[in-house]
């Protein structure tokens, strides 16, 4: 009788011991899936933000403006927005919303900046990326289709006899990417204004995730990275303005950026700055994301203005040569 207990009494820790390996290896599984889960319920949040609708109009401030639609280059996708002629028609800009904005960057706000280029002989063109505002698609891709959306608009303008074919491209945020990364692709456009960009998508997400997910950095920010292409497709590192800025070929490039900029610091646009000779880069102290315009609006209307009006010069001296 003692031998057959002196038995159990050592096959009870074995049975112990395997039961809370068990148990701890089923809870280390439920928590990696758990992360992975929400990791993939973020990616998709993050890639389908809620539209925001378009409630005014450029009549708001005084402006004259026309309906329109056009395709996205190469899978042709209906985009919709406004042209806005001006009547001395130097130079058109198209403006790029940033990431779940639309047309009206609303916190810029993008109409009194219009009114402003309007006034010395500038067109516009303002229209709603993918996914935003009143146009087609339903997914957000922080630029990897967006540029093909802003060189739609690009096309639409080169399609237009009666607006000038000397064209600028201005951005802010992912806007601002997308056009550093539109001119980049399109030897037409003549020059970019890039308002609060990121310099390089992969690194920039890797860095900064919890801005966007609130959710602690690790073990979220890698594995929401690892997910982002098995949930949506896309590929991050395709989008990456440091890689590109130099097939801009000596076109000009003008770099604003808030210092108080939280969201995309403003060492993105000073990588920007050191890859690129010819950069200029408008800092304002107390500044937040795309929040230059608000802190000083003479000095960045000024500045915008100067900037494309040396640009126009430069190209009515190319055409003559």
């Amino acid at each position: 009788m003692l031998g057959d207990l002196s038995g159990q009494t050592k096959v009870r820790p074995a049975l112990i011991k395997n039961t809370i390996i068990k148990s701890l290896v089923a809870v280390i599984i439920l928590v990696v899936v758990t992360v992975y889960v929400v990791s993939g319920f973020i990616v998709w949040q993050l890639t389908h933000p809620l539209r925001r609708p378009v409630n005014a109009v450029p009549a708001t401030v005084g402006l004259q403006y026309e309906d329109i639609e056009f395709a996205s280059r190469e899978d042709r996708l209906l985009l919709k927005g406004w042209l806005i002629k001006s009547e001395g028609n130097s130079q058109t800009v198209i403006f790029a919303h940033g990431y779940g904005k639309n047309r009206l960057q609303d916190n810029l706000p993008l109409l009194l900046f219009t009114a402003a280029l309007v006034d010395k002989g500038i067109n516009v063109v303002l229209f709603d990326f993918r996914n935003s505002g009143e146009s087609a698609g339903d997914i957000t891709s922080i630029g990897i289709y967006e540029v093909n959306d802003l060189l739609g608009a690009f096309d639409f303008v080169q399609s237009r006899p009666d607006i000038s074919h000397d064209t600028c491209v201005c951005g802010f945020s992912m806007g601002a990417a997308t056009s550093i990364l539109a001119a980049a692709r399109e030897p037409r456009i003549a020059a970019v204004i890039a308002d609060s960009p990121f310099a390089d998508l992969s690194t920039y997400l890797s860095d900064n995730l919890t801005v966007w997910s609130d959710l602690p950095k690790i073990p979220f920010n890698h594995t929401i990275m690892s997910v982002i292409p098995l949930v949506t497709g896309l590929r991050p590192e395709e989008v990456s303005p440091l890689e590109e800025v130099n097939n801009l070929k000596g076109r000009p490039l003008l770099l604003i950026h808030g210092e108080a900029d939280r969201d995309i610091p403003i060492a993105n646009s000073l990588k920007l700055q050191q890859s690129y000779p010819n950069t200029q880069l408008l800092c304002l102290p107390g500044a937040g994301h795309v929040g230059s315009f608000g802190v000083d609006r003479e000095k960045y209307l000024q500045t915008v203005i100067e900037f494309l009006q040396v640009n126009q010069k430069l190209t009515e001296q190319a055409e003559e040569n």
